[in-house]
C-alpha cells in the first residue's frame, strides 16, 4: 500500500465494510487539527479485510492521532499511519513478541497458576507491561522466582490447553513466508514455547529466556543472559544486518512497553491489543483486526 506523499498516510482496516459516516467522521475531525485527508483510491477487500487510504497534507501530532482512533474504535476500524517515505516492496523482516502478541496468554502467569501465584505474577507483568516498572530484567528474575518447585510437565499442559495463537497468526505468518520475509520471533518469554511455536508456524528465528529446570522442576531461575526490550531490539537489528536492510525494512508488532525499543523506527510498528504507551507510539494498532491484517499495508 504505497501513497508516495510527503506527510503521514492513514490507512482503515475493518472486519466489515467501512461506512461513509466514519470517513465523513474522520474528514471533519482531522478538519479540526488543520488537516485534510485525501482519498488514494477506492476502498478494496482483499477477502479478509476491508481498507481505504487517504493522504495528509500535514503530520498528525500523537493527540490528534490518538482522537481519530479513538472515533474510528466507535465503528470497531483500526487506523495506521504509515510514514512518507514507507514502500511495500522495502519490507523484508517480520519480527513479532510472543506473549499477548503471537498468542493469546502470558507464559509465565499461567505457569505460576501451577504454584497458586498466578494473581502475584500476573501483576507484576501487567505492570511491566504498562511501562510502570522500568527494568524488565529485575521484573522477570521475581517473576520466575516465583516459579520455583513448579513441575517441568507445567509447561507442557500450558502450551497444550491454554496457549492459542491469536487471531490471524497463522495466515501472518504464511502470507509473511509468500512474500519472503524473514520472520522473527523475539520474546522476554521463555524458549520452551518459541521453540513450539517455530515448529508450528514455521519461524526463520527465534529468541527467547530458558529457564533452568533441575530434577524435573523449575529452579526459579533463567540460564543465561535476560532477552529484554534492549535485546529484542539487537536481535531485530542483526536480523536486518543479515539480509542487508534496516529497520526501516522491517514490521516490528509487539504489546508492551519492552516492546518499543524494537518497534522504534521500524518501517511499520503495529502494536496489537497494545497497552496505551504502546499504541500511542506505534504506526498501526490493531484491536478489532486481527494480525493478518498487516499484510494489507504490504499488497
Amino acid at each position: 500500500m504505497s501513497t508516495h506523499s510527503q506527510y503521514q498516510s492513514l490507512v482503515a482496516l475493518s472486519k466489515d465494510p467501512i461506512s461513509e459516516k466514519l470517513v465523513f467522521e474522520l474528514k471533519d475531525c482531522a478538519l479540526r487539527f488543520g488537516a485534510s485527508l485525501h482519498s488514494v483510491g477506492n476502498q478494496s477487500f482483499n477477502g479478509s479485510y476491508h481498507s481505504e487510504c487517504w493522504s495528509l497534507d500535514q503530520d498528525l501530532e500523537i493527540a490528534q492521532r490518538e482522537s481519530l482512533r479513538l472515533l474510528a474504535g466507535m465503528h470497531q476500524v483500526d487506523l495506521c499511519f504509515l510514514r512518507p517515505d514507507f514502500r511495500p516492496n522495502d519490507i523484508r523482516v517480520l519480527a513479532m513478541d510472543m506473549d499477548s502478541t503471537l498468542i493469546n496468554i502470558e507464559c509465565i502467569d499461567e505457569i505460576a497458576d501451577f504454584t497458586g501465584k498466578k494473581s502475584d505474577v500476573a501483576a507484576i507483568t501487567e505492570a511491566t507491561m504498562r511501562g510502570e516498572i522500568k527494568d524488565f530484567k529485575e521484573s522477570l528474575r521475581r517473576r520466575v522466582a516465583l516459579l520455583e518447585g513448579v513441575s517441568a510437565d507445567a509447561l507442557e499442559a500450558v502450551y497444550k490447553e491454554r496457549l492459542r495463537p491469536n487471531h490471524g497468526a497463522l495466515e501472518l505468518l504464511a502470507g509473511a513466508h509468500q512474500h519472503g520475509l524473514y520472520t522473527l520471533l523475539v520474546s522476554g518469554g521463555f524458549t520452551f514455547f518459541t521453540e513450539k511455536l517455530r515448529m508450528q508456524l514455521g519461524f526463520k528465528q527465534t529468541q527467547a529466556n530458558t529457564l533452568e529446570i533441575i530434577d524435573g522442576k523449575l529452579t526459579g531461575k533463567v540460564i543465561g543472559e535476560i532477552v529484554d526490550g534492549v535485546a529484542k531490539a539487537a536481535y531485530l537489528d542483526e536480523a536486518c544486518n543479515l539480509l542487508g536492510c534496516t529497520k526501516a525494512s522491517a514490521i516490528a508488532m509487539g504489546d508492551g512497553a519492552n516492546d518499543l525499543i524494537m518497534m522504534k523506527d521500524a518501517g511499520i510498528s503495529v502494536a496489537y491489543r497494545a497497552k496505551p504507551v504502546v499504541k500511542e507510539k506505534a504506526d498501526a494498532a490493531f484491536d478489532h483486526v486481527g494480525l493478518d491484517a498487516a499484510l494489507v499495508l504490504i499488497a
